[in-house]
């Protein structure tokens, strides 16, 4: 059973039985807790912190877990319906409407249920994640002289310095900016470089946690089509004509969802096309660490060949580790840097000193090459394994392309056109099945060509948890209307 599932069910029956006790009654020992219900000390330790956030038991060290006193009755809820008027305002025709819809973003970041095999998730499995070495480098960075005091608003110089030397030789520490992360990067590199109502050009399908930045900001997507090798350019420039556009988002490298990869050809061609158009492209190379052992040599991000400035480069650590390890940065040269760094000490000051001292423990130590390795090796295993499951269960489902990095697949639906109608009941019969999966509508700022999905095969335990989840998708797809 996964950790996460057997805190959420020990929480239920614990919960279940405080009525058993007084307020103030001391429950049964963690070690008591461990023996009865078969579960780890720290499966106790997370469930009886949760509990206590929910404020149903209180903790003394040394002495327990007790039952709260009974909480007051919250006040009757106020009036908030003003809030729709003052919402809804435009305040003019000189301002822009902004709609934040993060529903795209939650379908990979909400946690299932248990029991549900989560082929939605959009991060690695926890036997993935280097959970002992990250452990080890932030008690080390702890131990680091001033590790808890005021970094340098651009970030720790060591750490910019390694993500200059990971991008490229032209790139150097004062070309980059650390953030907190890959989605923040992108929110800030957006409002640098685009006013409110103006378009951006962007992949179709892309990454919707791109999208509802670009919505947010008041930014208007402007879909490009793909093919196997990646950004048509013709198509390209036929949008930067078309709109006047001067930002394009792009992913070269295993395009999320895609997992296509820019054809050599067509990158000059690409930074010609944006240069000539007085554009800029943000390249968002968030999955380079999550390369396939077959792979083969990998090109070189597009900051590293881009002298005049187009690009500015996007990458982050947090998804070849863990969630929490929310450190990534931002490339840039030229006048746009200063506006990043503005933005970006606005929006935040700095990322904490002790996640940028772990993260410069971490890839400074011999487990970091070890981990890349493992994960590479494991990550194609796990893709071999869920191309198989779903050719031979599955066979109605269209793998257009089978991708060398990257943690999912993009698959289209049967039923050819129709703008994904059938998404909807295809993702509510999986999760009846027990299986989350992801709608593939939300990867497109227009109407999409077909219906797809996307499953991730990052996000699971490894090939028997896929084997049962594509068995549970037949059932599902087997339960669907006319079939």
């Amino acid at each position: 059973m996964q950790e996460r599932s057997s805190v959420a069910e020990l929480v239920t029956s614990l919960r279940a039985e405080l009525n058993r006790y007084s307020p103030g009654g001391k429950l049964p020992s963690s070690r008591a807790l461990v023996e009865r219900f078969r579960v780890s000390p720290v499966t106790v330790s997370r469930a009886i912190a949760q509990l206590a956030a929910e404020g149903l038991v209180t903790t003394r060290p040394g002495s327990g877990a007790f039952r709260a006193e009974p909480r007051a009755a919250l006040p009757a809820p106020g009036d908030t319906s003003w809030q729709e008027v003052s919402l809804s305002g435009d305040g003019g025709p000189e301002v822009v409407p902004r709609t934040v819809d993060a529903s795209g973003v939650l379908v990979t970041l909400a946690a299932p249920p248990p029991g549900v095999i989560e082929f939605n998730g959009g991060y690695l499995h926890a036997s993935l994640q280097p959970e002992r070495a990250l452990s080890a480098a932030l008690a080390r960075a702890g131990r680091r002289p001033g590790a808890w005091g005021r970094p340098p608003t651009d970030g720790l110089p060591e750490l910019r310095s390694w993500f200059a030397r990971e991008i490229g030789p032209t790139v150097s520490a004062a070309d980059v900016l650390i953030t907190a992360g890959g989605q923040s990067a992108l929110a800030t590199a957006l409002r640098a470089l685009a006013p409110p109502g103006a378009p951006v050009l962007v992949e179709s399908p892309t990454y919707p946690g791109m999208l509802a930045a670009a919505r947010a900001t008041g930014l208007r997507p402007v879909p490009v089509p793909m093919d196997a090798d990646g950004v048509r350019p013709e198509l390209l420039a036929d949008a930067f004509r078309a709109t006047g556009a001067r930002v394009l988002v792009t992913q070269p490298l295993f395009q999320n969802p895609t997992g296509a990869t820019l054809a050599p050809a067509r990158r000059p061609e690409i930074l010609a096309i944006a240069r000539a158009a007085g554009a800029f492209v943000v390249e968002d190379d968030f999955a380079r660490r999550l390369v396939h052992d077959d792979a083969g040599p990998l090109p070189a991000p597009l900051a590293a060949d881009d002298p005049d400035g187009v690009v500015v480069h996007v990458c982050s650590l947090t998804k070849v580790t863990s969630p929490s390890l929310r450190v990534g940065a931002l490339a840039a040269r030229g006048p746009v840097l200063e506006r990043l760094r503005a933005i970006q000490v606005v929006d935040s000051f700095f990322v904490p000193r002790p996640l940028q001292e772990a993260a410069l423990e971490l890839v400074g130590s011999p487990s970091w090459g070890r981990h890349l390795a493992a994960v590479a090796t494991e990550l194609r295993h796990r893709r071999t394994a869920m191309a198989a499951a779903l050719s031979g269960a599955l066979p109605e489902l269209v793998l257009p392309h089978l991708p060398a990095g990257g943690g999912s697949l993009w698959l289209r639906l049967p039923g050819g056109a129709g703008g994904g109608a059938d998404e909807p009941a295809v993702v509510s019969a999986a999760l009846r099945a027990s299986v989350a999966i992801a709608p593939g509508r939300p990867y497109f700022c227009a109407e999409p060509p077909a219906g797809h999905v996307r499953l991730s095969f990052a996000a699971v335990s490894g090939a028997a948890e896929i084997a049962e989840g594509v068995r549970r998708l037949r059932t599902a797809f087997d339960g669907l209307p006319g079939d």
